[in-house]
């Protein structure tokens, strides 16, 4: 069964069961009312006398007299009528007892006897106190009998069904059409995910209103936003990786058959380049592996509790001769408040060396011969923070955005040897969230580019008092 046709029959439903409880109720009301209404004298109006008739009774606590209010002034015995309207459409009055005990008849026959079951059904029970004290039979005039007021019933009983099949049929039309309406953005959503899952990424569902519909038309089209660029970066990983590969792989084989055809003779000097290549393969292969493991979540970490500020100066020691080397300049400030050091926290030190020397070769390869690198430690708010700063040329504004993907080298024209692999910024990255820090970039307002690495500190770390 469709999830059209079922919302077609659960509103069907619905409507079908709200009509027949309103006629059920409806009717149930107007033979109430009807009856109520025939049998108090209908147009007749005897209830006027009714209740003058319990306002006697309460005020005397008996009959005795009560069928002067049943009389019209100058009408003899046997000749009266009942007042108002009731004397005008010479209608007959009966009062009696609670028993049924007939105690006055405007045509003065019944008094003294009793009324029957039939006529004590359908007098009407006066009342005083809340308590039954007598019954008026009005009879003649405009009172129905019991054939007409059937007749009368199924009259009613017929208009109602009748508007309950009008009324029935617009709703379940409004039902369709409702049913229609809330069900195509659902089709289009179906269709586009069937076409999705045959492999065609390029669907998209338009987005109507901002109801449930719309939430869920707009969590597909990110689906598919995502899915394709999943795909568009798992093809430019393939074609990156084959790159990265065929480079070296070829000067190896360039090489190895040079030393096979005996146009280099086998020194160590020969087999240096072949070394060299094999190393950087190794390297890159590495490379790979952290940042998948990184990526999925795998990565295995030794955490310990590590001083910060000191894994940073041994960092900046490792650096110092190829530093010197560039006659560059590599600084390190500790803004730290000495009477609020930063605890121990819990890194793994060898992982947190490697996002550092990534920032650091990085940094050295793309500053100038004299250049400066700043690190800067501090605390901010529950996180220590590490900015690495170089007064280099800086990062290009577009490629800001992709600054840490996989192969992505702000400069295209660098060679390998110059431009590292590709993933060093990428595997530093992965490596810091998988400690729940991050790592960003930016440009230094002064010049160069800004990285700025932090790891959040123990909830039960002292913060940090408040400067004046």
């Amino acid at each position: 069964m469709s999830l059209r046709l079922k919302l077609f029959l659960a509103f069907g439903t619905m409507v079908l069961l709200t009509i027949a409880i309103v006629v059920l109720v409806a009717r149930q009301s107007s033979v109430r009312e009807l009856r109520a209404f025939m049998l108090r004298g209908g147009i007749a109006g005897s209830e006027e006398i009714i209740t003058k008739l319990e306002a006697y009774y309460t005020a005397t606590g008996s009959w005795d007299g009560a069928g002067d209010l049943l009389q019209l002034p100058g009408q003899g015995q046997g000749q009266q009528r009942a007042a108002g309207m009731s004397g005008m459409m010479r209608q007959r009055l009966i009062l009696a007892q609670r028993n049924g005990l007939v105690v006055f008849d405007t045509a003065n026959e019944m008094v003294g006897n009793r009324l029957s079951v039939s006529e004590r059904r359908q007098a009407i029970a006066l009342q005083s106190r809340g308590k039954i004290v007598g019954l008026l039979l009005p009879l003649g005039g405009m009172a129905a009998t019991m054939k007409e007021e059937t007749n009368l019933v199924s009259r009613l009983n017929q208009a109602a069904l009748l508007t309950g099949i009008i009324a029935g049929s617009l709703a379940l039309f409004l039902a369709a059409l409702l049913a229609y309406h809330l069900l195509r953005p659902v089709e289009e959503i179906t269709r586009a995910a069937e076409k999705l899952a045959k492999g065609d990424l390029s669907q998209r569902v338009p987005e109507r209103g901002q109801d449930e519909l719309a939430r869920l038309a707009g969590t597909f089209n990110y689906m598919a936003d995502s899915l394709q660029q999943a795909q568009d970066t798992r093809r430019a990983l393939t074609a990156d990786i084959s790159h990265e590969l065929r480079n070296p792989l070829a000067v190896q084989r360039a090489n190895l058959e040079a030393l096979q055809d005996g146009l280099y003779p086998l020194t160590p000097e020969n087999l240096q380049p072949v070394l060299d290549q094999n190393l950087l393969l190794t390297r890159l292969v590495e490379d790979l592996r952290i940042l998948a493991l990184a990526e999925s979540g795998q990565l295995r970490l030794e955490l310990t509790p590590t001083d910060l500020p000191g894994l940073v100066q041994r960092v900046i020691e490792h650096f110092a001769p190829q530093a010197a080397a560039q006659q560059a300049e590599v600084r390190f400030f500790d803004d730290l408040d000495p009477e609020n050091p930063l605890p121990p926290l819990e890194l793994d030190p060898m992982r947190i060396e490697q996002i550092l020397n990534n920032l650091l070769s990085n940094a050295l390869r793309y500053i100038r011969s004299g250049g400066m690198i700043t690190l800067r430690i501090a605390r901010q708010a529950q996180a220590a923070v590490i900015t690495v700063h170089d007064n280099g040329t800086g990062i290009p504004p577009e490629a800001l955005p992709h600054i840490f993907e996989r192969f992505y080298r702000a400069d295209r024209s660098r060679s390998r040897s110059e431009g590292g692999s590709g993933l060093g910024l990428a595997i530093a990255r992965e490596l810091a969230e998988a400690h729940h820090g991050s790592l960003t970039a930016s440009n230094h307002p002064q010049g160069g580019a800004l990285f700025t690495l932090s790891f959040p500190l123990p909830p039960d770390a002292p913060r940090e008092p408040a400067r004046k």
